[in-house]
């Protein structure tokens, strides 16, 4: 009688079943394309629903469902997080931190409070260092530790004990569909921070209040209605000061601190061209002043 040939030992993984299995890895290429195809969908529907074009947006809707939905938009966003894809954008705000003594704010009490729009990840840099009090919230919320919500819809603060010494919006503000979106969410953050110079430490008032801000790099360097220039205009007029940037082919990421309040009156910033060319993007960001 042969003997029965012994079958290859299985892991635990195999016997899965498949609504634990890890989600497939996501090519480089795949990603990208598909960030880029949800971006451009949302701004489509945003124009449908601003022109009350209801079978546009429904039909938007469906090409958004055909790729996956927001589900697979954060996947591909989460598979951007991986260190072999350029890693965890928070990481470079730990190093701009890195000069203050991080012992004596992991004592400091109360400890400093920071709000991430937008959050993936409960374990990014910021979340592990120790220092900040994290409250995380995203539209689509993938992990017990994210509140699912609409930072546009967000209550406002009662009083200084809910508003926040930083801010992070990585990858957000690119991802809101149009221009006058975005400058509402700008000036939306200034009513979650803390005002300036309520710091105790002289050390933490270099720092805080901020805004962490993180773009596709091509938002600024080859937008036809924004560049650096123009962004810090933007920023000034709303009280923030650059202390911090840094731009690599894909990204570019910024630390703004709080250091005035809003500019009364507020200068207005209109969709206006920097920029010719065909091989521009239109990204842009829109601010309607106001009066005394």
């Amino acid at each position: 009688m042969k003997e029965r040939k012994k079958g290859r030992t299985k892991s635990l993984a195999a016997g899965r079943p498949p609504t634990v299995r890890k989600p497939k890895s996501i090519s480089r290429k795949a990603t990208k394309t598909l960030i880029n195809s949800h971006h451009i969908l949302e701004k489509k529907k945003a124009q449908a629903v601003a022109r009350g074009d209801r079978a546009a947006e429904a039909a938007i809707d469906a090409e958004i469902a055909a790729l996956g939905g927001i589900e697979k938009y954060q996947q591909a966003s989460l598979q951007g997080q991986r260190l072999d894809r350029g890693g965890d954008s928070s990481r470079i705000l730990m190093e701009w931190l890195h000069p203050i003594d991080l012992n004596l704010l992991s004592s400091t009490e109360p400890r400093l409070r920071m709000l991430e729009v937008g959050a993936l990840s409960t374990m990014n840099a910021c979340s592990r260092s120790g220092i900040f009090d994290m409250e995380r919230i995203d539209l689509n919320s993938q992990s017990d530790g994210i509140l699912q919500q609409d930072f546009m819809k967000r209550p406002l603060p009662k009083d200084d004990s809910e508003r926040f010494d930083i801010i992070s919006l990585s990858l957000v503000l690119n991802f809101v569909p149009d221009a006058t979106g975005r400058g509402e969410m700008l000036l939306r953050t200034l009513q979650f921070l803390k005002q300036p110079g309520t710091q105790c430490l002289s050390t933490l008032r270099e720092f805080f209040p901020s805004l962490f801000m993180v773009l596709p790099a091509p938002c600024v360097t080859n937008s036809r209605y924004m560049d650096e220039a123009h962004m810090e205009s933007i920023m000034n007029a709303l009280g923030y000061v650059k202390t911090q940037n840094k731009i690599t082919q894909k990204l570019v990421y910024y630390l703004w601190v709080r250091k005035s309040s809003l500019q009364s009156p507020m200068r207005s910033f209109k969709k206006a061209e920097i920029r010719s060319g065909h091989s521009r993007n239109n990204f842009a960001v829109v601010l309607p002043g106001s009066s005394n």
